[in-house]
């Protein structure tokens, strides 16, 4: 690399350095960043907020079947722990004022991809005729030994 490109790299490093620095509120987050839980989450300890909002999208941390303010997976397999999941997904977007209409992303981590088709059965129904896009993974584990975890981004009116 030539003298000119490593000084053109050091003020775009500066350069960028200052403006990540300007973006730092008080708190040590960057600013526009809303940090996103309830009362009855905070409860539980969990190490993670519900959601995330920068400007007009919302970010929604992984959701597993539990119902609502427990640690208990849903009963049933793989299709019941999906519909749960969903039901929570919609429970956070419709809290922060999206929808699951307004899903732009989704990703699915599952505890056994044979379970792909099952799953897919109980999130296909979630959405009705709307398609966001998705990425599938096979996981090792998920949290509380669940079958399914899945996390979305979502447009914010």
């Amino acid at each position: 690399m030539n003298t000119k490109n490593v000084l053109l790299l050091i003020i775009a490093f500066a350069a960028g350095a200052f403006t990540a620095a300007a973006l730092i509120a008080d708190d040590d987050r960057p600013a526009g960043i809303e940090v996103l839980t309830t009362d009855e989450n905070a409860k539980l300890g969990l190490p993670f907020s519900e959601a995330v909002r920068l400007g007009n999208t919302l970010y929604v941390s992984g959701q597993i079947g539990v119902a609502p303010g427990s640690l208990e997976l849903a009963p049933g397999g793989i299709k019941e722990e999906t519909r749960q999941t969903m039901e929570n997904i919609r429970a956070v977007l419709e809290r922060y004022g999206s929808s699951m209409d307004q899903v732009a992303k989704c990703t699915v981590f599952l505890k056994d991809m044979n379970e792909w088709p099952l799953m897919n059965e109980a999130y296909v129904d979630s959405f009705g005729s709307h398609r966001p896009a998705r990425s599938a993974f096979g996981a090792s584990g998920l949290a509380l030994n669940g079958r399914v975890e899945i996390d979305c981004i979502a447009y914010v009116d």
